[in-house]
């Protein structure tokens, strides 16, 4: 397996013997079986552990244990631990997303710190026909068709020829103890739904799925450098670039065969997903001027492009609000008024007017945009909640979350503005002085 491994490393031309590499070890087989083999090779290695903390004392043993492999092949070791479960409600995505983005942003910085040429990781064959299964149940591209690269930018999987049957021999031929993760046998994820129950109904259907699917990878692999030449001289032939602006001839675009695949693969770079391109399509043989959005940019159906620009940076000011003071921002007034509560006051239903008992309130109020961690008690709700899970719940767009302004008193938000006020500033029976905020646009 040693020498099967070095002709591999060659041929693909992974990496140089001198070259300072940075291994991923989990403790499980892949990685113990990896990180044995480059100290064979007599490699420079810096070891990485990441501790996800969804396991309690399971994770802290397999943070142990890969230190006391590192002390053991006398290599340097870093670890670190992370919230998994708090990070992925954060970003309200799932525990297998949210772990995958904590780890890499780990490893590459770690990378950077010791000046190391590349990062390695463990995954092997089955690993590939487990992704290429996921991406066609998800819905992918060609490319999500072609599994795992073996050599990505800075990330390396050298063990892509192997799988985990042959890992387990090699193992088992010396002796390597390894980490089992429990949850590695349970369905509740993706990818163990895929190992457990759809790959043996496959195997019963083709004893060599996995030599085939590897085949079929191999091929996806050629179409996609064919799709690819395709797409890049059609992108060079009618997209042009001017000034700051990207334009997409709608004449053009129409001529297309596979139109939304073509504009897929030129919005692709710029974030737009395949939910967005299929609306720009629709929007074809509509009237001009509905825009559309990704993170960072915009795009213009005009009368003859598609105009994509950077979209405006968020604005990451703090301004001030006296009493009975006045701020304008861009195209939004704020007016505060503060007065004496009397028998006929009613509540406006304006979601534009916001009303206050003005003793609790601290003066100047603040007027910001929202943060990650944010936190409010809702009015009409129990307790407090996070803002973020605040636009989750109620389906905030993107730019409805970008463009959400939040009213603050010393430390505490009174209101996300235009939505919804903080339960502890509302006016009770012995509210005297009430303090209304009311809000403009030009």
């Amino acid at each position: 397996m040693l020498r099967k491994l070095i002709r591999h490393i060659e041929k693909e031309e992974l990496f140089g013997r001198n070259e300072k590499l940075l291994v991923t070890v989990s403790g499980g087989l892949d990685s113990v079986v990896l990180l044995h083999l480059l100290h064979k090779m007599e490699l420079k290695c810096i070891i990485a552990h990441c501790n996800f903390r969804l396991r309690a004392e399971d994770s802290d043993g397999d943070a142990i244990f890969v230190e006391e492999l590192a002390e053991k092949y006398d290599f340097p070791f870093c670890t670190t631990a992370f919230d998994t479960t708090e990070y992925a409600k954060e970003k309200a995505i799932s525990i297998e997303m949210a772990a995958r983005d904590l780890r890499y942003e780990w490893f590459e910085s770690i990378r950077q710190a010791h000046q190391c040429q590349y990062i390695l990781t463990g995954h092997h064959a089955d690993d590939v026909i487990e992704t290429v299964l996921i991406n066609l149940a998800r819905g992918t591209g060609i490319h999500g068709l072609t599994g795992i690269k073996a050599k990505k930018n800075r990330l390396i999987r050298p063990l892509l020829p192997f799988s985990r049957e042959e890992l387990k021999a090699y193992a088992d031929e010396n002796t390597l103890s390894y980490r089992e993760d429990y949850t590695n046998a349970q369905t509740d994820f993706v990818r163990n739904k895929i190992r457990h129950q759809i790959i043996p109904v496959l195997q019963e259907i083709n004893p060599s799925i996995q030599k085939t699917m590897n085949e079929n990878v191999a091929r996806f692999s050629d179409v996609e450098l064919i799709y690819n030449n395709e797409i890049e001289n059609k992108r060079l032939s009618f997209i042009n670039h001017e000034d700051d602006r990207l334009l997409i001839s709608v004449s053009e675009l129409k001529k297309l065969p596979a139109q939304k695949s073509h504009l897929f693969e030129f919005l692709k770079p710029y974030g737009f997903h395949s939910r967005e391109v299929l609306n720009i399509i629709d929007s074809l043989d509509s009237i001009s001027g509905k825009l559309f959005y990704s993170e960072k940019y915009q795009l213009l159906r005009d009368r003859e492009y598609l105009v994509l620009t950077k979209r405006e940076e968020k604005e990451t000011g703090e301004y001030e609000l006296s009493e009975n003071g006045h701020l304008e921002i861009k195209e939004k007034s704020f007016h505060c008024e503060i007065f004496e509560r009397t028998a006929d006051f009613k509540f406006s239903t304006n979601p534009q007017i916001a009303c206050f008992d003005a003793d609790k309130l601290s003066f100047p109020l603040k007027l910001r945009k929202w943060q990650e961690g944010d936190v409010f008690h809702p009015i009409g709700m129990k307790g407090r909640k996070k803002v973020s899970d605040y636009f989750i719940d109620n389906k905030f767009s993107l730019t409805d979350k970008e463009n959400a302004w939040l009213l603050v008193s010393g430390d505490d938000i009174i209101w996300l503005v235009g939505h919804r006020m903080d339960d502890r500033f509302k006016i009770i029976k012995t509210t005297q002085s009430i303090c209304e905020i009311r809000i403009s646009e030009d």
